[in-house]
């Protein structure tokens, strides 16, 4: 009876989560991973006059996209400290790092989870994870908390990649942390993948310029469930975990193969190539099949499908594929049968039909832009968010038309991308966390 009562309220919490994460944003990507918040209705137009609930001012720099778990938004920084490299370490790091086309910083970093009041905007409760000195430095639009966190309700987990992986509840207590080696990445520009998270098992990705991996562990203490080596360089895609034919699979983009590998045990299930180098973009599907992008000098768009086997590189078992306007850091969000996506790190954007592949809306420059968007687009009430890196924020409807319905500005740098629920909108910058509403009025 005991074993029954335990079994039955694992599946009663497992069925509340499932209903609760669609109405919260509780990893990167939003509740199913693909940019929608499906019962949204976030603002459509502000500034640093209007539509700002709060703004909170950050302690550190940091990439990661917040998530939020009802009245809580859950985010990561890194704090440069007073504390420099001895010259012992300084020369450490510029021995480590030649050839390297960006050095480290000589300064040691907190690395921190912020909790934050949804309402107020107030710090609930900071923690440092760890306080280190990096030991590369990280591309010019990146930073050293990149990866988004992820909660299933009761634990936040947090990666910091070479410097830890960490589990808090809410109270913002330590249950475990695991230190999954040092990664070495392309051109030292840093780390970004972010952990996936499905019932009881959580997903890191570690590809690198060295022993690259995917590794499965048991949520709750931490503890590897599987491990499988992996031939890849650097990416920065985050493993996307979906349910097929087969059962829950782990899809992960990367330059030499897409591959699909089975939750339960880390078997591989089907591989495909024909992505470029730095892959970034992290896949998106539905219920048919897995979309995969990414850009570097060529452009690269699969369709594969979810009951794929074996090798599909080349195969007419792709669904379709498209060779152009790809994107290069910022993933796609897939909206009512629409995959959006821009073209490298540009403010030009198209979209495809995910049935056929084919063109919805042509390729169109974003107006009012004057920079490069590295933010993920998101979608939510009929339409479509684009963020750009100087604060700029396109308001489209959704369609095969661009029917631009507002421009906004703040007063920040953007590479984050945005996070939405209920009738707010979450933007992190450079300096500040703000919070939009949409009111009534609107």
């Amino acid at each position: 009876m005991a074993i029954c009562a335990t079994s039955l309220a694992a599946v009663a919490r497992a069925e509340d989560f499932a209903e609760r994460r669609l109405h919260n944003w509780h990893q990167w990507r939003g509740p199913s991973a693909d940019g929608v918040a499906p019962h949204a209705d976030p603002p459509i137009e502000w500034d640093e006059q209007s539509g700002v609930r709060w703004k909170l001012e950050l302690p550190g720099r940091g990439n990661s996209t917040p998530i939020v778990w009802e009245d809580t938004i859950f985010l990561t920084a890194a704090v440069p400290t007073e504390r420099m490299a001895t010259e012992a370490e300084a020369a450490a790091l510029r021995e480590a790092n030649q050839g390297q086309l960006t050095l480290p910083a000589l300064v040691h970093h907190r690395f921190e989870l912020l909790a934050v009041d949804r309402h107020s905007g107030e710090i609930r409760w900071q923690r440092t994870a760890v306080e280190a000195l990096p030991h590369e430095r990280h591309h010019p639009n990146g930073s050293y908390a990149s990866a988004s966190p992820v909660t299933d309700g009761r634990r936040i987990y947090v990666s910091f990649g070479s410097y830890g992986l960490f589990c808090y509840d809410f109270a913002g207590t330590l249950l475990w942390q695991r230190d999954l080696g040092q990664m070495r990445t392309r051109n030292g520009w840093g780390e970004g993948a972010s952990p996936a998270l499905w019932g009881d098992t959580l997903v890191v990705n570690w590809d690198h310029e060295q022993d690259s991996f995917l590794v499965a562990l048991d949520a709750a203490t931490g503890q590897t469930r599987w491990k499988v080596e992996r031939e890849e360089p650097t990416s920065w895609s985050t493993p996307l975990i979906v349910d097929s034919p087969d059962g829950p699979q782990v899809i992960v983009s990367a330059t030499n193969r897409v591959r699909g590998y089975a939750l339960s045990s880390g078997e591989l299930l089907w591989e495909c190539g024909g992505l470029t180098t730095n892959v970034i973009p992290s896949p998106v599907a539905d219920e048919r099949a897995v979309y995969c992008m990414s850009w570097y000098g060529e452009s690269a768009v699969l369709a594969i499908p979810l009951d794929a086997s074996g090798d599909l590189t080349g195969s007419e078992r792709l669904l379709w594929s498209y060779d152009a306007l790809a994107p290069y850091s910022p993933s796609p969000v897939l909206y009512q049968g629409a995959l959006y996506f821009a073209r490298a790190n540009s403010p030009i954007v198209t979209s495809l039909d995910v049935q056929s592949g084919e063109t919805e809306l042509a390729p169109v420059r974003l107006p009012q832009v004057r920079s490069d968007m590295y933010a993920s687009p998101v979608a939510a009430a009929g339409r479509v968010y684009f963020l750009a890196g100087d604060g700029t924020t396109i308001v489209a409807r959704h369609g095969s038309q661009l029917d631009v319905l507002a421009v906004s500005r703040l007063d920040d740098l953007f590479e984050a991308s945005p996070a939405i629920v209920e009738n707010q909108m979450f933007l992190r910058g450079h300096r500040f966390l703000y919070c939009l509403e949409r009111t009534r009025e609107q």
